[in-house]
């Protein structure tokens, strides 16, 4: 699993994310979503998402999934919240975020 951040500023400064792996399912502020189905070489596109914190349609390439997640950040956030490298193959449990 290859989990990739685009940050941006929320609207309310107190708009947060929590992140959780669980094998091929993320869990996103409580929310599961299990992307074990996907198949290698497909795309699941947005409109089967459903979530405003996947920012763009989720892949398998390889057998790894790609996943892209929004990331908010406010105006005191580090670099490496605003330039977050892509996290490679996170454990199960929570996933560490740039603060």
């Amino acid at each position: 699993m290859i989990i990739k951040l685009s940050p941006f500023s929320p609207i309310d400064p107190a708009q947060k994310i929590t992140l959780e792996r669980r094998g091929e399912a993320l869990v996103i502020n409580g929310e599961c979503f299990d992307f074990g189905p996907v198949p290698d070489g497909a795309t699941l596109p947005m409109e089967a998402i459903l979530s405003e914190w996947i920012a763009q349609p989720v892949s398998r390439v390889d057998g790894r999934l790609i996943i892209c997640i929004r990331l908010p950040v406010g105006p005191d956030a580090s670099a490496s919240a605003l330039y977050p490298a892509d996290i490679f193959n996170p454990p199960s449990g929570n996933v560490r975020l740039p603060q």
